[in-house]
This record gives structure tokens, C-alpha cells and sequence, in this order.
């Protein structure tokens, strides 16, 4: 298994990656990134590369991102929500695949899950303005509740805020969520 911190970064600016790069939720919740899937777990390709230094992949993030950029723009405003934030959450989600489905059951660009999409009033997880709405809503309201911690308010989207609550408001000792902070974060510091 490849982990996660830094292999999307890898293969989507490496001139010499030719392995597609596929994804798996495990039943515990936990997220694996590999380039070599195994027999019997069910895998989602996130990413397709082509030999000889071809940037397919990167033109594919580029260009979903620059196409939903209008409706995260317009969310960022409506929640007042930094935008880079939304951006490196959508990356780290979904890489910006509208139709993403987690084996967890999350579905669209901010992986909503089911009970999220409902308290946010998301009919269809599939569409993406709805999907981003929701989940820049979901995130305000993680800032309320966790005094604009952007760490806790990330660990919170990943575990659910109850998990950071029961470490007494701490990132919880899962290295799925512990990963997807770090991350999250190098995302945003970069945009």
C-alpha cells in the first residue's frame, strides 16, 4: 500500500509516473491509495496516468477544478469561508471527480456522507453545487464549534466531530484522519 501523504502530489506532478493510482475504503473507515490493487477489495482508479511524462492526470485536476471554481467561489462568500480551504478539501476528497463514491458511503465532491447531506439539506450528494454548499456549510459550522482550529475543524470533517470530541477536542489517534490533516493542510498552504 502507498500512503497517502504526498503520492497524489507525486503522480500528478511527476514527468515520469506511468502507474495508475487506484483507491479503497476500508470497512474500519480508513482510506488506501495504492498503485497495485489487491484481489478481493473493491478499488476506485482515481487517477489514470499515460506513459512518457504525459500530464493527463494534472490537466484533468486543472480543469475540474477551474470548472467548479464559480460555484466554490460563490459557497466561499455565502459561508464566508476561505476558498484555497475548500479547494484543498475538495482535492483531498474527491480530486475533484463530481460522481466520486466512497465504499463509506460518501458520495460527490466533498464526500458527503448521507446524515451530513440531510442536516444540510443535500437532496442529490451527485450535484455539485448542492455537494459544495452543504459541505462549505458543514465546515462554518465545524469553526463554530471548534474556536476556527482549522485542525480540529479538518480532523472533524474526516472522523466526525464526535470523535474530536471524545479525544477532548484533540485530532483523534486514527492515521487515516491524522494523514488527511497533514494532507488538507500542505493543500491549503500551497494554494
Amino acid at each position: 500500500m502507498i500512503k497517502i501523504g504526498g503520492i497524489l502530489l507525486l503522480v500528478l506532478f511527476s514527468s515520469y509516473t506511468t502507474a495508475d493510482v487506484y483507491k479503497r475504503t476500508g470497512a474500519d473507515g480508513r482510506i488506501y491509495y495504492t498503485d497495485t490493487p489487491l484481489k478481493g477489495f473493491k478499488y476506485k482508479r482515481i487517477i489514470r496516468t499515460q506513459p512518457k511524462g504525459y500530464s493527463g492526470a494534472y490537466k484533468n485536476l486543472a480543469k475540474n477544478k477551474k470548472k467548479y471554481a464559480p460555484l466554490i467561489a460563490k459557497a466561499a462568500e455565502k459561508y464566508q469561508i476561505d476558498e484555497k480551504l475548500i479547494h484543498a478539501v475538495i482535492q483531498t476528497e474527491s480530486a475533484y471527480d463530481v460522481k466520486a463514491i466512497s465504499s463509506a458511503g460518501a458520495v460527490g465532491l466533498m464526500q458527503l456522507m448521507p446524515a451530513t447531506a440531510k442536516r444540510y439539506g443535500v437532496s442529490n450528494r451527485k450535484n455539485a453545487t448542492q455537494n459544495i454548499d452543504g459541505g462549505t456549510r458543514y465546515i462554518k459550522d465545524l469553526q463554530k464549534m471548534f474556536n476556527s482550529n482549522l485542525k480540529l475543524v479538518l480532523a472533524s470533517y474526516n472522523a466526525g466531530e464526535g470523535a474530536v470530541k471524545k479525544y477532548n477536542n484533540s485530532i483523534p489517534p486514527y492515521p487515516e484522519t491524522r494523514d488527511y490533516v497533514r494532507k488538507v493542510m500542505g493543500l491549503y498552504n500551497k494554494l
